[in-house]
C-alpha cells in the first residue's frame, strides 16, 4: 500500500534575476559552477518555465566545454526543451548544434560518444538526424561495445520514425551483418530487437537458421526471442509453430530463471499437448521449490492455477511438487498451495496428499514455528474438506487431529470439533473409536465452543451401555463435586471441588462475599475453582479435568444449557439400553441434582450477572423432561436431531456440487468452423509434441475452445463520452480495468478547421487513485484524430473519479482554450468478486470489523426472495446462507453475502428484511469491512441500485 510522502522539495519559480544569475555562471569558466547552473535551468524547465533566453548562451558557451558533466547535462537540457516551432517544423537553432553532436559522434571519448547515441534516441527531428547519420552508422563497427549497442539503438530509433526508411534505407539489412559477427550480449539483445520491431522476417530467418544455437546465446537474447515467438505466433502465423516449440523447449534448462520462466508461459500459450502442458508445470514447479523470495512463490501458484483451470487432468501429477512449497514460511503462500491442492484431489492421490498433511500437522507442534497455531487451523481445515469428498481417508487423520482439541488457538480447536462432528456422521465404521477417543480427551478442552460441540457429539452417537456410562462420567468428572458453592453460618466456607492436597501447576481462585439469609442472620458464600497455571498438568489430576466446572463459574450459562441436554440425551438413551432401571434411575437423579445446581449457581449472587431466560428455560425444560419421559418425546430427542444434522450435511453437499457444476465451462463450436483431421495429414517430421498439439487443436475446434467469451456488447459499454458532439474537440474513452491498474484509451477528434497545437488531455483523480504519466503536448491537424493513453494506478477498493480537461491552442487565438470533460466514476463492481467462506470466519469477521455501514431498504420489489437476488447482481456477492435457509413464505428474510477484492480485502454484508401489511418491504442492509472505503463504496452502490433500476 502506498503511503503519501511527508517530504516536501520546494524550488522557487523562475525571475528574471535567476534567470541572470543562471546565464551569468554559464558564460564563466568555471566548470562545477556551469554545471550547477545547467542544473538549475533544467529544474527550471521540467517545473513549467520556457527560458528562452538561455538557449543562445547556452549555444555559445556550453557547447564548446570539454567538462563530460557539462556535456551530459547539455545533452540533457536538449532533451526536454521544445525543439518545434508553433507550425510543427524544428527551430532554426537546433541546426547550431549539429555540427558539435557530429563532433560527439567521432570523439575519442567513448563516455561522450555513447550518452550521444543515447540522445539521438529520443530525437524526432529529420533535419537535425539527417547530417548525423553517416556518423551514427560508422559507430556501428566501433571497437568498443558502449557505442556499438547504443549506435544500434540509434539506428532502430531513427528507422522507426515516420520518414526514417528515407534517412537509412538499408537499415535492417546493417543491423542483421551486425548480428551475425557481433559478440557483446546487449548489443546483440539491441539488433535483435531492432529487426523485430522494423524487419520481422529477418528476425525470424535469423531465428530459423541458428535454431540449433539459442540454448547458448546470452538470457537477454533469449529472452527477445521468447518475444518474437510470442509476436509471430500471435498473427496467427502457425507455418512453423513446431520449430517454435522445439526452440522453446531447449531453453526450459536455461540457466536463467527468468528465461525458464517465459519459457514455460510461452510454451503453454503455444501448444494444449499435455506434453508441452506436462514441461511447464513442472518447471513451474522447479522454480516454486528454488526460489526463496515470496512474491515469485505467488505468482508461480498463480501460474500453476491457471494451468489447473485448463488442464486439470496433467496438473494431478504434480500434486506432490506442489505440497513441497508448505516449507515455506510464508502464510500467504501456505494458504495457496492448500486452496490449489484441494482442486487438483483425486481418488488416485487423496492417500497420498493427506499423509503429508498429516506430517506437516505434526510438525506444528515443535512450538518453534511462526504462527504455528494458524497454519495448523489451514492443516486441519484442508483434511477437513479432503475427508468431506474422499470419507475413505477420514480414518488416518481424525485420531492425530483429535488431540487439538484442547489447541490454545481456539479457532484451530473449532474446525477440529466441527471436523469429527462431520467425519462422526458421514463415517459411522469410525464412531467406536471416535467416541472413545472424545471421551479420552474431552478433559484437555478449555474453550466453551468447543465443549459445546463435543457435548453435543457425545450427546447423539454415545449408543453402546459403555459409551453411555463413559460420557456421563466424564462430565461428571468436569463438573466436579456439587454444589458449586457453600453457604455456612460462621464465614468459613469448604468447597467440595476443592483438592486435600495442593496441586502442581495450580492455583485454587476463591471468591466470598456476605449476604442475608432468609431469617435475616448474616452469612458467607464463596465459590472455588481451579485454574490451570500451565499446560504441563497430569491427565488425572483433580485441575485438569475441571474444565466445565470453570466454565460455567466464569458465567457461561449457555455451555451450562448444553450440558443439561447432553445429559438428559445420555439419560434417555441408558433407559433404552440398561435393562437394570435401578441404573438408570440413579443417573436420572445425578442429572436432575447436576441441573438444579447449575440454576442455583445461577439464581444467586455470587455472579455477577444472573443466569439469562433462554438456558433458564432449557435447563427447566430438561427437567421437567426427566420427570415425566414420554415415548413421543423420546424420539424426537434421541433421533430428531441427528436426522436434521444428516439432512444439513447432504443439502451442503448437494450445494458444493451444483457450485462445481455452475463454474464448469461449457463452449459449442458454431456450425460453420472449420476443423482439420490431423489423420489426414501427412506427419513427416513431425514429433511426439506436434502431433499431440494437432489432435489437442482439433478437439478444441469441435468442442468450442477456440472461440471467445467476451461480449461486444460489455465491450461497448465501457465506452464513455467526455465531451459534447457540438465542442471544437470531441473525445471519447475506453475504460479498461485491470486488478491493480486502470487504462484509459481516450480517442480525441479535431472537428474544426484549424490546426490545434499544444493540445494537452489534463486529468485529476479522486479517491485511492494515481495518474501514472505525465501529460505530453500534441499537434492535431483539421479532422484528424489522436489516440492518447493514460495510466493509472489503484491502490484500494474505492470508488473513484476521475476527471479533468483538454487544453489546446490555436493560430488564430492567443489564449489557451478548454474543454472540461465528463468525470469517469471507477466502479467498486470491477475490483470485488464473488468469494465463500465458513460461517464461524464470516462471523469472527463481523465482529473484528470496525467499519460500518448501514443502509435502509428503499425499494419497489416487494418479494424478498427477488430483492435478495437483485441485491446480489447488483453487488457481484455471493450469499453465504443456503437455499434450505431462505425458503418458505413468513415474510421475514435474513442473509450473509461475502465478496472479496482483488487486494485481499473482505467484504460482508447482512440483509434483514420484513414484509409490511401494505406489501412493501422494510429492514436494513449492513455492510462491514476493515475499510472505510470498501463499506462508503458499497453502500453507495447498493443504495443506488437497490429500488430495482438498473
Amino acid at each position: 500500500m502506498e503511503k503519501p510522502c511527508s517530504l516536501l522539495v520546494h524550488f522557487d519559480k523562475g525571475s528574471a534575476a535567476m534567470a541572470n544569475e543562471i546565464k551569468a555562471d554559464l558564460e564563466g569558466s568555471d566548470g562545477p559552477a556551469k554545471a550547477d547552473a545547467m542544473r538549475r535551468a533544467i529544474s527550471l524547465l521540467l517545473n513549467g518555465e520556457t527560458l528562452p533566453q538561455l538557449f543562445i548562451t547556452i549555444v555559445r558557451y556550453v557547447l564548446p566545454s570539454e567538462d563530460h558533466t557539462v556535456q551530459k547535462l547539455l545533452l540533457l537540457y536538449l532533451e526536454i526543451i521544445d525543439r518545434r516551432d508553433p507550425a510543427g517544423r524544428a527551430l532554426p537553432e537546433m541546426i547550431l548544434i549539429c555540427q558539435n553532436l557530429r563532433n560527439n559522434l567521432q570523439s575519442p571519448n567513448e563516455y561522450i560518444r555513447g550518452v550521444t547515441l543515447r540522445f539521438l534516441c529520443r530525437l524526432s527531428e529529420p533535419e537535425v538526424l539527417e547530417p548525423l547519420v553517416p556518423s551514427v552508422l560508422t559507430n556501428l563497427e566501433h571497437r568498443h561495445q558502449f557505442i556499438r549497442r547504443h549506435a544500434v539503438s540509434a539506428v532502430s530509433a531513427i528507422y522507426r520514425l515516420p520518414h526514417g526508411d528515407q534517412l537509412i534505407p538499408d537499415a535492417p539489412e546493417l543491423v542483421e551483418r551486425m548480428l551475425a559477427s557481433e559478440q557483446d550480449a546487449s548489443a546483440r539483445r539491441n539488433a535483435f530487437l531492432m529487426l523485430c520491431s522494423c524487419a520481422q522476417e529477418r528476425a525470424v530467418s535469423f531465428l530459423l537458421s541458428n535454431a540449433d544455437r539459442v540454448a547458448e546465446w546470452p538470457d537477454l537474447l533469449q529472452m527477445a526471442v521468447l518475444d518474437l515467438i510470442r509476436k509471430v505466433c500471435r498473427s496467427q502465423n502457425r507455418a512453423n509453430k513446431g520449430r517454435y516449440i522445439t526452440i522453446i523447449t531447449s531453453l526450459l534448462s536455461a540457466t536463467s530463471t527468468a528465461v525458464v520462466y517465459e519459457c514455460a508461459g510461452a510454451l503453454v500459450s503455444l501448444s494444449s499437448a499435455p506434453t508441452a502442458v506436462r514441461a511447464a508445470a513442472n518447471t513451474y514447479c522447479q522454480l516454486l521449490s528454488s526460489q526463496s523470495d515470496n512474491n515469485v512463490k505467488l505468482i508461480l501458484l498463480d501460474r500453476l492455477n491457471e494451468l489447473r483451470t485448463s488442464h486439470r487432468d496433467v496438473m494431478v501429477g504434480v500434486v506432490m511438487d506442489v505440497l513441497r512449497a508448505l516449507a515455506s514460511p510464508s502464510l500467504d503462500v501456505k494458504r495457496k498451495v492448500l486452496d490449489l491442492v484441494l482442486d487438483l484431489l483425486t481418488p488416485r492421490n487423496v492417500e497420498e496428499v493427506v499423509l503429508y498433511l498429516k506430517k506437516e500437522v505434526v510438525k506444528t507442534q515443535a512450538g518453534d514455528l511462526e504462527k504455528g497455531g494458524e497454519y495448523r487451523q489451514m492443516l486441519v481445515q484442508t483434511i477437513h474438506a479432503c475427508a468431506v469428498e474422499y470419507p475413505e481417508v477420514a480414518g488416518s487423520v481424525v485420531h492425530l487431529l483429535m488431540d487439538f482439541l484442547g489447541d490454545t488457538n481456539v479457532a484451530a480447536a473449532v474446525d477440529v470439533v466441527l471436523f469429527v462432528r462431520e467425519i462422526i456422521e458421514t463415517n459411522p465404521k469410525l464412531r467406536v473409536s471416535m467416541i472413545q477417543r472424545l471421551t479420552d480427551t474431552f478433559y484437555q478442552i478449555r474453550a466453551s465452543r468447543v465443549c459445546s460441540t463435543a457435548l453435543w457429539i457425545l450427546g447423539e452417537y454415545s449408543l453402546s451401555l459403555s459409551e453411555v456410562e463413559s460420557a456421563i462420567a466424564t462430565i461428571k468428572q468436569c463438573l466436579g463435586d456439587l454444589p458449586f458453592y457453600t453457604v455456612s453460618d460462621e464465614g468459613e466456607t469448604a468447597d467440595s471441588a476443592k483438592p486435600a492436597q495442593p496441586v502442581v501447576n495450580s492455583v485454587t481462585v476463591s471468591s466470598r462475599r456476605p449476604v442475608v439469609l432468609a431469617d435475616g442472620t448474616y452469612a458467607t458464600q464463596s465459590a472455588a475453582t481451579e485454574v490451570i497455571s500451565t499446560p504441563s498438568v497430569a491427565p488425572g489430576s483433580l485441575a485438569s479435568t475441571l474444565n466445565l466446572r470453570s466454565l460455567i463459574l466464569s458465567g457461561d450459562f449457555n455451555l451450562s444449557a448444553v450440558v443439561a441436554c447432553t445429559l438428559t440425551k445420555l439419560v434417555l438413551r441408558l433407559e433404552e439400553v440398561q435393562p437394570s432401571k435401578v441404573e438408570s434411575n440413579k443417573a436420572c437423579t445425578e442429572a436432575l441434582l447436576i441441573m438444579t445446581s447449575i440454576l442455583q449457581l445461577g439464581q444467586s449472587s455470587y455472579l455477577p450477572h444472573p443466569i439469562d431466560n433462554d438456558s433458564y428455560d432449557r435447563i427447566v425444560q430438561c427437567v421437567r423432561l426427566l420427570c415425566n419421559r414420554g415415548d413421543d418425546v423420546k424420539k424426537i430427542w434421541l433421533h430428531s436431531c441427528r436426522q436434521s444434522f444428516a439432512k444439513m450435511l447432504a443439502e451442503k453437499q448437494f450445494r458444493e456440487t451444483e457450485e462445481v457444476k455452475a463454474k464448469a465451462q461449457i463452449s459449442h463450436a458454431q456450425p460453420d468452423d472449420l476443423i482439420d483431421f490431423y489423420h489426414l495429414k501427412s506427419r513427416k517430421g513431425m514429433s511426439q509434441l506436434e502431433l499431440e498439439d494437432e489432435v489437442h487443436d482439433d478437439l478444441k475446434a469441435a468442442t468450442g475452445g477456440f472461440t471467445k467469451d467476451a461480449d461486444d456488447a460489455n465491450k461497448l459499454n465501457r465506452i464513455l463520452q467526455l465531451t459534447g458532439f457540438s465542442d471544437p474537440v470531441y473525445a471519447e474513452a475506453f475504460v479498461t480495468v485491470h486488478h491493480y491498474d486502470i487504462v484509459l484509451d481516450v480517442t480525441v477528434i479535431n472537428r474544426t478547421k484549424e490546426t490545434l497545437q499544444n493540445l494537452c488531455l489534463e486529468l485529476a483523480t479522486m479517491g485511492d487513485l494515481k495518474l501514472v504519466d505525465r501529460p505530453q503536448n500534441y499537434t492535431l491537424a483539421p479532422e484528424s484524430s489522436k489516440q492518447i493513453r493514460a495510466n493509472i494506478k489503484v491502490s484500494s477498493t474505492e470508488t473513484g473519479v476521475i476527471f479533468g480537461n483538454i487544453v489546446y491552442e490555436t493560430s488564430n487565438v492567443m489564449e489557451r482554450s478548454v474543454v472540461v470533460l465528463n468525470d469517469i466514476h471507477i466502479d467498486i463492481m470491477d475490483y470485488i468478486s464473488p468469494a465463500t467462506c465458513a460461517d464461524v470466519t464470516f462471523r469472527n469477521m463481523w465482529a473484528e470489523f470496525e467499519w460500518e455501514n448501514k443502509v435502509a431498504v428503499n425499494t419497489v420489489i416487494q418479494d424478498e426472495k427477488e430483492f435478495l437476488d437483485h441485491i446480489i447482481k447488483s453487488t457481484n456477492m455471493k450469499c453465504l446462507t443456503p437455499p434450505s435457509a431462505l425458503d418458505g413464505e413468513c415474510g421475514f428474510l435474513a442473509a450473509n453475502l461475502y465478496a472479496k477484492s482483488v487486494f485481499g480485502e473482505d467484504a460482508l454484508v447482512n440483509i434483514s428484511i420484513e414484509k409490511q401489511l401494505d406489501g412493501k418491504l422494510s429492514g436494513y442492509i449492513r455492510i462491514r469491512s476493515k475499510t472505510q472505503g470498501i463499506a462508503l463504496s458499497l453502500g453507495d452502490k447498493i443504495t443506488l441500485k437497490q429500488k430495482g433500476g438498473s
